[in-house]
């Protein structure tokens, strides 16, 4: 939801990272508008794989190994795009 906040409001969005920027954070961080995106001297900012615990029977691990995938994959787009960076640069 604040992410789709800050794509639809009209005026740009600045971000600032305090502390430790990190998960949901940071791409919270990278949505910022270009130009607007902060961060202190001593914050951190670190981007991690989907976590997630499965189980179940096997279709179902199934199931939610392959919506981790979709999900990793469509931050790592959304990275790419607020930030510039190739697809293949945000996956490395």
């Amino acid at each position: 939801a604040i992410y789709d906040t800050m794509q639809f409001v009209q005026p740009e969005v600045g971000t600032i990272c305090m502390g430790l920027g990190a998960s949901m954070g940071q791409f919270l961080l990278c949505a910022g508008a270009p130009g607007k995106r902060y961060a202190l001297p001593h914050a951190r900012i670190m981007m991690h794989q989907p976590l997630g615990g499965v189980q179940g029977q096997a279709t179902d691990i199934a199931i939610q190994a392959e919506q981790m995938a979709y999900t990793k994959r469509l931050l790592q787009e959304r990275i790419a795009q607020h930030t510039g960076q190739t697809y293949e640069t945000i996956e490395a």
